[in-house]
């Protein structure tokens, strides 16, 4: 297609706003909306720019549809800026006040991770504020800022005194200055929350051009389907004969992974001083690899000594699923001693400080111990093969296992952006220039919470491939894990980038050169879907590093315990979670298919996790150790094919949700949304118990608050109308309401008062509405689906109605429940009439075999 802005293909026509009146005035020191003051005090320096009159210089590739649609809105957007005497690499400027206004906003909490935050003011925000979100109750609309790129410059929000609302655009290099900006925020209002985001989203993806939406892209094969991660299974110490078993395990119990994520643990990695062409020793933990730096591109030698056929013989190798957790165990203790080292280095005790290093060697000792001493060559094979050998390594492994479990579609690996925690040994990859680099952090950094990822990259700098060699450094690794039989990559520590770029042209442009590279191999090496984003929650990687990549994480990682000790964090922890991934999405997920992370299925709390995942509306995968999983609680998430019954959305916050604050507010019951193919979903959780603390700038419990929290829930809470498909279900007369946690069953009209509940701390209840149907002239009916699933809407394949019957497709096996007012004459399962339950209350139930040979799909004719 040519460019929009080619003169063989115009776009002057598509253009409908000009006749509109904008919506923004700065004027008088005011920033209004449709005459309503926003912020006050505003500075002379700051200027103000509609968004349709600047719409026609700019040059995008997005669709006719999308640019269509961005001009139509232009009227509702514009562009804040403003203007220093002096240049700099590092401009902040007051954009004005506000008070006694709510907002909701997103902020990094962590150099990787943001979450949710709400307030009143201006300075009530948080550094490094990726957008604010104002509630303007005034004109029953909602006003969004959000700082952009500009050139070089990469921009976030930040609190002010008396209510003022800060701007600061950085580069990142003292060689990169400029003294003024005239797009460094979009602003954009509308009268739904939800079409908000993706107006405002798409009006910024066509101005900056630098990245593509959701809505364009193709998402990995993984999203609906179900899988197990390596993590917190093995931590480091994951290797081959360990990663069978666990796939193993998992089949034997009815629950077939579909993909395969082999978490950190695979790569080559030594640390400075080490032997250059040797594995480093004895890793468990994440942090004992962080300063360690890739010297090959090939698998450590624990996977490269793997011969082909040992998985399928009948001399399998042995594994004690108890050495990784005895493993993880014994690092755990010694995590803990040079914690109570540090603390006693700094009381200056010096006879605590030696009893404490003599500890932590006695510690380390008995780790070297457990590992015991490496097997022999011969035990796997009679030597160690590296490169793209046929016989051993990962592509005899990964031949292995696809042989021995023909379902598993996708093998995905590991890595960090820059190659490991330390990026690349310098010297080690001869055919690239990698040179290390000390880190900076930018000053917005110092508001975040303190982090050990963060402390050793500082400690040991990074090996950083020359940004031009971007492209030869990811395709070289990635042509060489898809030779070996890997489909996909997981990328981590991704905002590394921002520490490393003084001689690099600054974080925007050393970003720019990096995701190009990852771009380009992601096509030609991964079918252009293969790849989940991590680590990334910062505006720059979204604007910038997303042409391609569709799929990324959107919470912080899954603890199964809070890592600093906190008792109730093994609980509160998880409501934490839940937020992140829920408020994370409503800007992440205009661009990328929110990932909500793995989690143990035997975790005291995994029931509270698998509830969320399953209506999410992104893929549901585990981290359990060999030995540890509930099969009863994953049957109701995953087919025995290894499929989902997912959403056909991303789960999202209620609107009575927008400014509240559900984790520590005493009364919000966070409540997500989601839509089905026929009918809406709403999960309501009781996240409370814990959040972020400003003045402790970390995450801490709030027990206070872990207590039974009541709430109310509406079919008017679901957003029908954000998806074309969905909107008609959004006008029934009437709705048939089930509640999957208590088996209740009622009726609902858009008049009808709200459904009132209890939860309990760390607890939900899903709530699945399906519009009713009168069949016959008079009998109601609506179809649940199978209420052992926690997405019981989900199972729901095809539905269509005649005068007087109902034609279900439903996939999976067990109890399909519908509604109907009056029991059916006669029900046809797979074309052979039989049985079936119905009580006066309404309920019509059902009870469906799995058919292996169907695909699990079972056809269901309910005739009146």
């Amino acid at each position: 297609m040519a460019p929009p802005n080619d003169p063989s293909n115009p776009i002057h026509h598509v253009s409908e706003s000009k006749t509109l009146e904008n919506y923004f005035d700065l004027t008088h020191e005011k920033f209004s909306v449709k005459g309503v003051p926003l912020l006050s005090q505003v500075p002379k320096n700051v200027t103000f720019q509609p968004f349709c009159s600047s719409i026609s210089s700019q040059s995008s590739d997005a669709s006719i549809p999308l640019l269509q649609r961005v001009r139509t809105l232009s009227h509702k957007g514009g562009f804040l800026g403003f203007t220093h005497e002096e240049p700099s690499d590092r401009l902040a400027n007051c954009l004005g006040k506000f008070n006694g206004r709510d907002f909701l906003s997103i902020f990094r909490f962590k150099t990787w991770w943001s979450t949710m935050w709400v307030g009143s003011s201006g300075s009530d925000l948080q550094m490094e504020t990726q957008w604010v979100l104002l509630d303007v109750p005034e004109i029953t609309s909602y006003v969004i800022i959000i700082p952009i790129i500009e050139g070089s410059f990469r921009s976030a929000l930040y609190p002010g005194s008396d209510g003022q609302l800060m701007i600061c655009a950085e580069s990142g290099s003292s060689q990169a200055k400029v003294s003024s900006f005239k797009a460094i925020a979009y602003v954009h209002v509308s009268d739904n929350p939800y079409s908000l985001m993706k107006e405002a989203y798409s009006a910024v993806r066509v101005h900056l051009n630098t990245f593509r939406l959701l809505e364009e892209k193709k998402v990995p094969k993984i999203v609906d389907k179900f899988g197990w991660c390596t993590w917190d299974a093995f931590y480091l110490t994951v290797e081959p004969v360990g990663i069978f078993y666990g796939l193993n395990e998992f089949s034997q119990g009815g629950v077939s992974p579909r993909f395969l994520i082999i978490d950190d643990g695979w790569q080559s990695i030594n640390k400075d001083g080490e032997d250059p062409n040797e594995d480093a020793k004895n890793l468990v933990l994440g942090g004992t690899q962080m300063t360690a730096r890739l010297y090959s591109f090939h698998e450590c030698k624990k996977f490269r000594k793997y011969k082909g056929g040992t998985l399928s013989s009948l001399e399998t190798p042995k594994f004690d699923p108890k050495k990784p957790k005895l493993l993880i165990s014994k690092a755990i203790e010694i995590e803990h001693a040079e914690k109570e080292l540090d603390k006693a280095s700094l009381q200056a005790k010096a006879a605590d400080i030696s009893e404490f290093k003599a500890k932590i060697q006695k510690l380390k000792q008995e780790l070297d111990e457990l590992f015991g001493e490496e097997e022999s060559e011969e035990a796997h094979g009679g030597r160690c093969s590296s490169g793209n050998n046929g016989n051993y390594g990962m592509k005899a492994f990964t031949r292995d296992l696809r042989t021995r479990f023909k379902g598993l579609d996708d093998i995905y690996v590991w890595h960090a952006l820059c190659g490991a925690w330390g990026g690349v040994r310098p010297g080690s990859l001869t055919h690239l220039d990698s040179k290390l680099i000390s880190s900076k952090l930018s000053p917005g950094l110092d508001g975040t919470m303190n982090d050990l990822a963060v402390v050793k990259i500082v400690e040991g700098g990074i090996g950083l491939v020359n940004p031009n060699q971007a492209d030869d450094f990811y395709d070289s690794m990635h042509s060489y894990l898809a030779g070996v039989g890997i489909t996909g990559v997981k990328v981590d520590v991704i905002h590394t980038l921002e520490y490393l770029s003084e001689d690099y042209g600054g974080r925007v442009e050393l970003a720019k050169s990096y995701y190009k590279g990852l771009t380009n191999s992601l096509q030609k090496n991964f079918n252009g879907t293969g790849l989940v984003s991590s680590m990334q929650q910062c505006n720059d990687f979204f604007f910038l590093g997303t042409k391609q990549i569709s799929m990324g994480r959107v919470g912080d990682d899954f603890w199964f315990q809070d890592p600093n000790g906190d008792p109730m964090g093994v609980y509160w922890l998880q409501g934490v979670h839940m937020i992140h991934c829920a408020y994370n999405s409503m800007w992440m997920g205009q661009i990328i298919q929110p990932d909500w992370d793995m989690f143990q299925s035997d975790h005291l709390c995994a029931k509270f996790h698998a509830g969320s995942r399953a209506i999410c509306g992104g893929p549901v995968y585990v981290s359990d150790s060999v030995g540890g999983h509930n099969f009863q609680l994953l049957n109701k998430l995953v087919y025995p094919d290894g499929t989902i019954p997912k959403c056909h959305h991303f789960a999202l916050p209620t609107r009575d949700c927008l400014f509240k604050n559900p984790l520590f507010d005493n009364k919000t019951i966070l409540k997500i949304w989601n839509l089905n193919k026929y009918g809406g979903v709403v999960g309501a959780f009781n996240c409370q118990g814990a959040g972020w603390d400003p003045k402790e700038q970390r995450i801490r419990g709030y027990s206070e608050c872990y207590k039974p929290i009541s709430g109310s829930i509406h079919v008017s809470e679901i957003e029908w109308d954000q998806k074309l498909e969905a909107s008609q279900m959004g006008e029934a007369e009437e709705y048939v309401v089930y509640l999957n946690e208590a088996a209740e069953i009622s009726l609902m009209t858009p008049k009808s008062d709200a459904i009132q509940f209890t939860i309990q701390p760390s607890t939900f209840e899903i709530f699945s509405f399906v519009p009713v149907q009168k069949l016959g002239g008079s009998i109601k009916f609506a179809p649940v689906g199978l209420t052992n699933m926690f997405n019981s809407g989900g199972t729901i394949q095809e539905l269509d109605y005649k005068y007087s019957s109902a034609h279900i497709k439903v996939k999976g096996g067990g109890n399909f429940l519908a509604f109907s007012s009056e029991a059916p004459k006669k029900c046809v399962l797979n074309g052979a009439e039989v049985g079936f339950e119905w009580s006066t209350n309404g309920k019509l139930a059902l009870s469906i075999a799995w058919i292996e040979e169907a695909g699990g799909v079972a056809d269901v004719v309910f005739t009146f």
